[in-house]
């Protein structure tokens, strides 16, 4: 059996959660020989509340207006790591017959709008995923303001100030290199620290409508085990919350179950390095976790020639020296990014040669390998001193840099929109009051 199509016993998502049915056969990967990077799940089907997790929290949404006639619920890799909890429902053809009641999906404008808004109004330092995607951000500004220092002058000579390109560029170039590499090792923090068990996130009431059940489902902060949960610390342990949730009432419906048919004990603390045991049997199958090494071991590269950038440092290399210290880390740090980019897009597609246009990740990973290949032809004109290299050199710098934020920005995004809501892959569109399938894409 491929790799791609199993999980190790321990490593089965949400396996404590009695009310879920893992479709085995949707386990799978772009690559047979790593790690699943997908697995669907299926609601147990019953009438009986004792079946379903009845826990309530903090609710991002105030709406719940999509009727559904079938919830699932779609693990990934990315969203694991990055605490994030996915749904997909199949909408109902007649409200009155619905079983479920969701929110509106995330792809909608009103929610497109709401999220972004909350990129100018929510800090959750305490969540690393949020971390890693705001330090990229700062660290992108920084690089777009060292390409304007050190290509602008180039098109635009009226425009340079004293030392603009020696001390405003290398400076600059100092400073970006060292928060793209603080980002990454972030970033293998983030992908040690992924929940093990998995995470379902939602709460789930029951009610009565005309004496018939039905059930509403909302992101709830309760049944949430990630590391992002602990708003004391940033390192602190996963939270424990969703495993002591309580018990409600509701429309005159009690419920006496918690979160998770299982209770879960002994959580792990933070982990600063994996074991051997864990690189050796997980991670380096792990394709989100080669995607952060790659990330880490580019910027660790690319951060020489940050060092070297810096004024009387880089006034002194010439030759030889400039090419060692200065340019050939440059295209093995960028060398590194692009093929961090490529890994992060495969991470999200079912096969290795078929995009995922519709999944947010996969553009994460696209922008950031362009953001690479810009970082890796800057130092490729570079080693050329005729003036069209110069001035090809610092424009990629400009593009390069204009990609990185693309990709940031949208990680910040991705970073604040904990719970998705989608429609099923196999029912895609609603056309006069209609639902009609299609193929699954």
């Amino acid at each position: 059996m491929p790799r791609s199509s199993t999980f190790a016993e321990q490593r089965l998502p949400l396996q404590q959660h009695d009310f879920l049915l893992p479709v085995l056969p949707s386990a799978n990967g772009p690559f047979t020989f790593l790690n699943p990077t997908r697995l669907a799940f299926t609601r147990k089907p019953s009438g009986s509340s004792t079946d379903q997790p009845q826990v309530t929290g903090h609710s991002d949404y105030g709406d719940h207006d999509e009727p559904a006639e079938d919830v699932g619920f779609k693990w990934t890799s990315r969203n694991n790591r990055k605490g994030r909890h996915q749904i997909e429902f199949t909408p109902a053809k007649d409200e009155k017959t619905a079983r479920y009641s969701v929110p509106r999906p995330t792809s909608s404008p009103q929610e497109v709008l709401k999220n972004a808004l909350k990129m100018f109004t929510d800090y959750p330092v305490w969540d690393i995923s949020w971390l890693v995607a705001y330090i990229f951000v700062w660290g992108s500004i920084i690089w777009i303001i060292n390409a304007f220092f050190v290509w602008l002058p180039l098109p635009q000579p009226g425009s340079e100030f004293p030392n603009e390109i020696y001390a405003g560029g290398g400076i600059t170039a100092f400073i970006g290199a060292t928060i793209f590499e603080v980002g990454s090792i972030l970033l293998i923090l983030e992908a040690v620290n992924e929940n093990q068990e998995g995470c379902w996130g939602w709460a789930v009431e029951e009610l009565f409508e005309d004496s018939k059940p039905h059930w509403r489902l909302s992101p709830s902060d309760d049944a949430c085990t990630h590391h992002h949960g602990n708003r004391r610390n940033l390192v602190g342990k996963y939270s424990t919350k969703a495993s002591s949730a309580g018990n409600e009432v509701k429309n005159g419906t009690a419920n006496g179950e918690a979160a998770d048919s299982k209770t879960t004990t002994g959580k792990r603390s933070w982990v600063w390095f994996p074991t051997w045991k864990d690189l050796r049997q997980h991670y380096f199958y792990e394709l989100g976790f080669l995607a952060c090494l790659c990330q880490l071991f580019g910027a660790s590269i690319f951060w020489i020639s940050g060092f070297t950038a810096l004024p009387g440092i880089y006034n002194h290399l010439k030759g030889a020296s400039l090419n060692g210290a200065y340019w050939a880390p440059q295209i093995i740090g960028g060398s590194g990014f692009i093929i961090s980019g490529l890994l992060f897009m495969l991470e999200t597609q079912d096969k290795w040669y078929k995009p995922a246009f519709g999944v947010l990740g996969w553009h994460i990973g696209f922008w950031n390998c362009v953001g690479g290949i810009g970082f890796t032809m800057c130092p490729a004109f570079g080693l050329d001193t005729a003036s069209w290299a110069v001035y090809e050199s610092g424009l990629a710098t400009f593009w390069g840099s204009w990609a990185f934020m693309i990709a940031s920005v949208l990680q910040l995004y991705e970073s604040l929109q904990k719970h998705p809501v989608d429609l099923k892959s196999d029912m895609n569109t609603k056309k006069d009051g209609q639902i009609h399938d299609t193929e699954a894409s």
